[in-house]
């Protein structure tokens, strides 16, 4: 089931392996069942570790990378970034003195995205709320 849902995110200045463990540590926390679970992404290098691939399958994920330079394969995501840029970046970029300020900005906005913020997809809920209701009738 696609809620749009953020379920983990890591920022940092550099991308790092820590980052990526740390992602992943979050993401499987809050859902630790989550076999069959198709996970769409782009062909960065963190997806491509060994380490990361390993523990997608080990918990019976099953990763699906887009073609090369083709956004389209993982339009949900490539959907969500634009809308967070449009939403709380475009126009405010000054507004971001420091990392720290930005990162409290993409905290909010992702906190405001999944429990506030309504969608068609998500029968007029935001993420988190369809989720729920979803997981009732399952």
């Amino acid at each position: 089931m696609n809620t749009n849902e953020i379920i983990s995110y890591d920022l940092s200045m550099h991308p790092t392996f820590d980052q990526v463990t740390r992602m992943l540590k979050r993401a499987f926390e809050k859902f630790p069942s989550v076999e069959g679970l198709i996970f769409h992404s782009d062909q960065g290098w963190q997806y491509q570790h060994p380490y990361y691939r390993k523990e997608l399958k080990k918990r019976g994920i099953i990763q699906s990378m887009s073609r090369k330079g083709n956004c389209y394969d993982n339009c949900i995501m490539e959907t969500f970034f634009g809308r967070m840029k449009n939403e709380m970046y475009y126009g405010q970029e000054k507004s971001y003195p420091s990392f720290e300020a930005f990162s409290k900005a993409v905290e909010e906005y992702i906190r405001y995205y999944n429990n506030d913020r309504i969608q068609a997809k998500t029968k007029w809920m935001p993420p988190a709320r369809y989720r729920e209701a979803s997981m009732c009738y399952s």
